[in-house]
């Protein structure tokens, strides 16, 4: 029987605190669209652990959520959350930093976790930008919004600087707290500069 790799506790925090905000702006979505509770939980469960769950399918892992009651118990909280307050408490800026830090936190577990069940450094990067960015196509495309993917601001780019960060420095011999926590900073700061500034990438043009 195979040996399953400790991750450890830091980037684990890492994980839960993605999936909490990302569980929270699953349900704020639900809000918006004046759904019931039932589907609070339903785009809470879906945003918290999307990407998480294809990328434990694809590098062979168990899926992490369903061994433990902590992952499905943090996005019902969060739902529950938004259900019982006001929904301009967690609307506009404040949604948009919090959305930041668990972007570069989901994106920097996603990498550690690939790298630590043997993937090879290239497929450990997108495994960190598809961790990072699946829940909220998922959570779009249920709702009927425009996809993240279809808009030109820095959101997956800001994914893939802390995947790509972790990566690097991981293969140069950082100490794993020490390449997280530069990825992650990194990351947030690059989408902290796109929400202020409203930076974006260039569109295509003929």
């Amino acid at each position: 029987m195979p040996v399953t790799p400790q991750i450890p506790s830091l980037l684990v925090t890492l994980d839960y605190f993605g999936i909490a905000v990302f569980a929270i702006s699953g349900a704020l979505l639900a809000a918006e669209k004046r759904q019931t509770l039932v589907t609070f939980f339903f785009f809470a469960v879906a945003t918290g652990v999307g990407g998480g769950t294809l990328r434990d399918l694809l590098i062979g892992a168990p899926v992490f959520w369903i061994h433990t009651n902590a992952t499905l118990l943090i996005c019902i909280v969060a739902a529950l959350i938004v259900w019982l307050m006001n929904r301009k408490r967690f609307s506009g800026a404040a949604l948009l930093w919090f959305d930041a830090a668990g972007l570069a936190a989901y994106a920097t577990y996603g990498s550690a976790k690939a790298l630590a069940y043997g993937v090879a450094p290239v497929p450990a990067f997108a495994m960190g930008v598809l961790t990072a960015c699946l829940g909220g196509i998922i959570r779009d495309v249920l709702a009927g919004e425009p996809s993240i993917l279809m808009r030109p601001e820095l959101y997956v780019t800001a994914a893939a600087l802390a995947a790509g960060l972790f990566v690097g420095l991981t293969l140069v011999g950082a100490p794993v707290w020490i390449a997280a926590g530069i990825a992650a900073v990194a990351a947030f700061l690059l989408r902290g500069a796109a929400i202020v500034r409203g930076w974006s990438l260039p569109a295509y043009h003929e």
